[in-house]
């Protein structure tokens, strides 16, 4: 048995975060979660009050924290367009700011750090599938460079501090990821899609329905982080970490209809500004690595996730359709 850390999960109250605070209580770690509630929610953690182990510290890392900890999880960040560009200058802060103030704590207190970048780091790709070793095709002034353009210069960061202060640090870029407590208005596609087909809304593609995306289910790409913060000190990343099975807008939308039973149609939009049209992980360094790979299909994933989004619809937590 692995000995037991105290580890800071910054973004500890969000979707990856509450889940990455569960598996390190379960694994006998104390844990200090790190949220200003912006996007994250008391309610995801609300379970782990009573665990001696756990505290909620409310706090914005684009300030400075003082605590000791034997490792850092730097998930601090809005991740759904909706939220990140409701104030881009503030999400460009919490990206480079917060990778700042959380590599300056990691190198006062000699701690082992990992930063959750992005797949939007690689932007709308010339490549597919996307590699580590691939230098991402970014629009660095367009309304999506806030979050993209953040994570990047996030990872230049910890990679200096590596290069320069010897700091231990991994990257992983994680790729779309969905499950239970995802926010139903932070405009994902797959909370869009569930939230409108248990409410028999006609279900909103955009483009031609054809541009594809790999979806990992929260427990696997959990599993993948715990991994990567465990391999030795030499392996840094960045490593890319999500499902390799890619489907179309159209398919899932129909998944979707199908699982809920909903009485749903399709409905056609206009294709976002900048809006990768494939993403899919190739993740050959995750399997030598880390020896990882997801386990949950997509189906099975879904199931799960239509689930908790039924019970938030039943109690009223999401605000009836307009008819």
């Amino acid at each position: 048995m692995q000995q037991a850390k105290r580890v800071l999960v910054t973004g500890g109250a969000g979707f990856l975060g509450s889940f990455l605070c569960e598996r390190l209580l379960r694994e006998g770690h104390e844990v200090a979660c790190v949220d200003n509630f912006f996007t994250g929610s008391r309610r995801n953690v609300a379970h782990l009050l009573d665990n001696r182990s756990f505290e909620i510290i409310r706090h914005d890392v684009t300030f400075p924290l003082y605590v000791e900890v034997d490792e850092i999880y730097n998930l601090a960040c809005p991740a759904s367009p909706v939220h990140y560009q409701f104030d881009p200058v503030q999400t460009t802060k919490t990206s480079v700011h917060g990778a700042i103030n959380m590599l300056g704590l990691a190198k006062r207190v000699r701690a082992k750090i990992l930063q959750a970048s992005t797949s939007e780091v690689y932007g709308d790709p010339e490549i597919h599938p996307q590699t580590e070793d691939y230098w991402g095709r970014v629009n660095p002034i367009g309304p999506r460079s806030c979050y993209d353009e953040g994570k990047r210069c996030a990872e230049t960061l910890f990679f200096d501090y590596w290069r320069q202060h010897k700091l231990r640090i991994k990257v992983a870029r994680i790729f779309n990821t969905y499950g239970p407590r995802m926010r139903p208005d932070d405009g994902r596609v797959i909370s869009n899609f569930i939230v409108q087909a248990l409410q028999n809304q006609p279900i909103t593609v955009y483009g031609t329905g054809e541009q594809s995306r790999s979806f990992c289910y929260v427990d696997d790409l959990i599993d993948g982080l715990v991994r990567m913060m465990q391999t030795a000190d030499d392996v840094t990343g960045p490593i890319n970490l999500g499902n390799p099975v890619e489907f179309t807008m159209l398919e899932l939308a129909e998944l979707v209809i199908e699982l809920t039973g909903s009485r749903s149609k399709i409905r056609f939009l206009p294709l976002p500004v900048d809006d990768p049209k494939q993403r899919q992980p190739d993740i050959g360094r995750a399997l030598r690595e880390l020896n990882w790979r997801p386990r949950i299909a997509l189906r099975n994933g879904l199931a799960k996730t239509i689930a908790y989004f039924e019970d938030l619809v039943s109690s009223g937590h999401v605000p009836a359709a307009a008819e």
